[in-house]
């Protein structure tokens, strides 16, 4: 079953609550992701056991709770924590990974703060989808282990399928987790948690002395998320809500309520509807990772230095370093894409230059790269014949030809992506029962690098998010 090993507990008692997930004894299976579960060495016959995925029956040695956190959201410090979400417990794996196994849409906690705890189908059958292509395409993710119907209704703008998500997280701790202790709690929480953190994310350090250990978190965490909105940003994907409560510690992508992707490239782009002025826009996601990196060091800057004056310098140098590793990671995400190996001065310029074309002519972010791999030299749309003359030139400076660089392109870029229209329209054929539709854009998504004229056409049309369904 689930190899339980609970340690979270441990921490104040502020930081969780003990929790029960509601009962749902006529709980259905609709997705269990056996690929997951053999990698987890999760037991699948578990998929014939519904209700542990709903809450209604407990696994041995789980220790169920809600943490509590709190976040930034929209730049405004909230009190939060697991409104709809029970973690049962940590699993361990024969190799030693641990792994949070959570319930998503257990029902009331208490951090709902009036919310009903409740999830509807589609919302988590989304999730499923995202997650999943995110993992595919080897961006760091949460995952999906299971859903579950429950029986009984969520009320919404009308009545919808309640519904389970199982999401496994190498840990469920956040930035907001660090808010939450320096503004809720006291130093030695912070320290507390800063420690627990070092130890279950980056056991490396945990033999430095005390102040170099904790700049060294900040130095790796900032790491982690500079890697990890580079790979957003090159695969057109937008979080949608990055307030501090939603950015993982670990640099796992979290929280996948209104994220979307882009078809056509436009740096503007935002598709939740609760994001009225464009804070967490594509073009913004950079420098709202350093935003709320500076929130987290922060929460760490008496564990820098006794000196604050100093604390604040220190912290100051690992935000700067942050934007300079953003930078770098997302040019060599991008020399991939553009099937360059090795580095060339020009590179930089180069892809700035293919993303001006790819706004002014309305371009599909994906699409594009997919068609100069799969083009013979000057065949591809004219907006980018010069483009390509001067890619071309960039080939031969490193003794590369055409052919090689279009295979690297087709190994870096997708051909298949979550297009919105295809995963709204999957989702509601599942509401109407029919889950052909949803299974068959899931195989495409965790394929995405062999092409399926599908679920590859591009959509004008515009799409719309929401939090918390």
């Amino acid at each position: 079953m689930f190899n339980f090993n609970n340690t979270y507990t441990k921490l104040p008692g502020m930081f969780y609550s003990r929790q029960q997930p509601a009962q749902n004894p006529l709980a259905g299976m609709v997705y269990f992701n056996e690929i997951l579960a053999n990698k987890l060495r999760i037991d699948i016959n578990l998929q014939n056991s519904p209700k542990i995925f709903s809450g209604d029956e407990l696994p041995k040695n789980a220790a169920p709770i809600s943490q509590a956190y709190a976040g930034f959201q929209y730049g405004r410090f909230n009190v939060l924590g697991d409104g709809r979400a029970v973690i049962l417990g940590e699993h361990i794996t024969p190799n030693g990974e641990r792994f949070d196994i959570q319930l998503k849409g257990s029902g009331r906690t208490h951090y709902s703060r009036g919310g009903d705890g409740l999830a509807a189908l589609a919302p988590m059958l989304r999730e499923v989808l995202i997650s999943e292509f995110l993992a595919a395409v080897n961006i760091p993710t949460t995952r999906s282990l299971a859903v579950v119907t429950t029986g009984k209704d969520v009320v919404r703008e009308r009545v919808l399928q309640g519904a389970v998500l199982t999401r496994i997280a190498s840990s469920h701790i956040r930035v907001g987790t660090f808010d939450f202790a320096r503004l809720m709690g006291s130093a030695d929480d912070v320290k507390a948690l800063a420690d627990y953190v070092i130890w279950r994310h980056f056991p490396h350090i945990e033999t430095y002395n005390d102040n170099h250990r904790y700049l060294l978190l900040l130095r790796e965490a900032a790491d982690l998320q500079a890697k990890l909105i580079a790979q957003w940003m090159n695969i057109g994907f937008v979080h949608g809500v990055m307030n501090t409560d939603n950015m993982s510690i670990c640099g796992e992508t979290i929280d996948l309520g209104p994220c979307a992707f882009m078809d056509a490239y436009d740096p503007e782009t935002v598709f939740s509807s609760i994001d009225q002025h464009g804070r967490y826009s594509y073009k913004n996601q950079p420098a709202i990772g350093g935003w709320n990196l500076a929130r987290f060091s922060e929460s760490l800057l008496p564990l820098l230095s006794k000196d604050k004056a100093e604390a604040v310098k220190l912290a100051e140098i690992e935000i700067n370093l942050y934007a300079t590793k953003f930078d770098e990671y997302w040019l060599d995400e991008m020399r991939g894409k553009m099937g360059f190996v090795g580095e060339d001065s020009l590179d930089a310029q180069l892809a700035r230059d293919l993303l001006e074309i790819m706004y002014f002519n309305k371009l599909d972010f994906t699409n594009t790269f997919n068609t100069f791999a799969n083009s013979e030299s000057g065949n591809c749309n004219s907006p980018l014949q010069e483009w390509l003359s001067n890619w071309e030139a960039r080939l031969k400076r490193h003794g590369q030809n055409v052919g090689d660089a279009q295979k690297n392109i087709r190994q870096h870029n997708p051909a298949v992506i979550p297009r919105n229209h295809f995963v709204q329209a999957s989702l509601d054929a599942a509401e109407n029962g029919d889950f052909k539709p949803f299974s068959e854009l899931l195989y495409a998504l965790c394929n995405p690098y062999t092409f399926n004229g599908k679920f590859s056409t591009s959509s004008s049309e515009k799409y719309v998010t929401f939090c918390g369904t």
